[in-house]
Parts: C-alpha cells; structure tokens; sequence
C-alpha cells in the first residue's frame, strides 16, 4: 500500500488534491481512498488530507501516520506543523515554493534522504498562469506523478477532468502537465550532476 499524505491550508484544495489523487488511481486500475483531517473548517486554517493506493481493497480507516509520500501546498506550515511527521526514510517530499532547500532551513534535515525523491516546485506560479488562481492542488499532482511514477499525468489529467469542467479543467490540466515537465527536468539535473 501506498500512503500519501497532503497538507496545506483551508482554501487551496487540500481535501480535492486527495480526491483527485484516488480518482487517477482509480483510472489506472487501483483501489484509492481519500479522506480529509481537520478542525475548524476556514481559508487558512492547516487541513491536512490523506490517500491510499493499493492494488487490492483497503479496509484501514485511519489517518496516515508513516506516509510514502508527503505533498506540501503551503511552505509556510514547514515550521509551524510537523508535516514530515513519520515519513518512511526513502519517502517522496514535494514542496509548493520557488525557494530553494536552504532558503527553506531545511537543508540539514532533508540530507538524511534521497535527494531525487525530495524537490520543490512553483506550483502555484503554474496554477496562477494556466487557471488564473494560486491554486496549487491540481500542479502538484502533475509534480507529483513525475516524481513517484506511481501514477501516469493522463490518469492525473483524467481525474482533473472529472472533478471541474470547461476552462477551469482546461487550465488545471495545463497546469499540471506545466509542473509535470518542469519536476522531469529537475530529476534529469540531478541525474547529471
């Protein structure tokens, strides 16, 4: 079973990201589940949401405590929430920013991992072009099928189209493809380097 575990703020599409997650798994021929976490539910406030694949049914219910994967949406929970709470040692970061490891302070911490499974991406920026909005969800799937290989960008795009329509499914495709190739390009750096 793979365990992801998305956070981020009230507003950005935390619980959708999920949700979107689970349908691209479910295109591919997997199990999923996706459920949300949190407390008062208002724009800013940290949610955090989780999702299961696997490739037989999932009966467990509960929250995700050692995820192979964790998506951040928000850099700014980075020292205010324990988002890497429980990450397995050869698990996948995916951070929303244009700032770079040590501009983050996170440098040191981050060492103790492989470094093609932990990587940035402006996420936001792409959703801001394509849809209009920062909307980060929908680019970090994109981000996030490139960096695990654990689900394609078509089944990423497919679960996208199900979930909006017209322009806005339009543009968060764009936009997903966009951060796709910008994190392929990021692991070729590293492959090189």
């Amino acid at each position: 079973m793979f365990q992801v575990r998305i956070h981020g703020r009230g507003g950005q599409g935390v619980v959708t990201a999920a949700e979107m997650l689970s349908l691209a798994a479910f295109v591919e021929g997997e199990y999923a589940q996706a459920f949300p976490s949190f407390g008062s539910e208002r724009t800013g406030a940290p949610v955090v949401s989780f999702c299961r694949i696997d490739d037989r049914e999932i009966r467990v219910r509960e929250p995700i405590a050692e995820p192979d994967a964790v998506i951040i949406q928000d850099p700014t929970l980075l020292h205010q929430v324990d988002v890497f709470s429980g990450l397995r040692p050869d698990g996948y970061v995916l951070i929303n920013t244009e700032r770079t490891f040590d501009e983050l302070g996170l440098t040191e911490f981050l060492s103790t991992f492989s470094r093609e499974r932990i990587l940035t991406v402006p996420a936001s920026e792409f959703a801001r072009e394509h849809v209009g909005r920062p909307l980060p969800n929908a680019a970090l799937l994109g981000g996030f099928a490139a960096i695990s290989g654990l689900i394609t960008l078509a089944s990423v795009e497919a679960a996208i189209r199900q979930t909006f329509k017209g322009a806005v499914a339009d543009g968060n495709v764009a936009a997903s493809a966009r951060a796709y190739e910008y994190v392929v390009d990021e692991m070729k750096e590293l492959a090189d380097a």
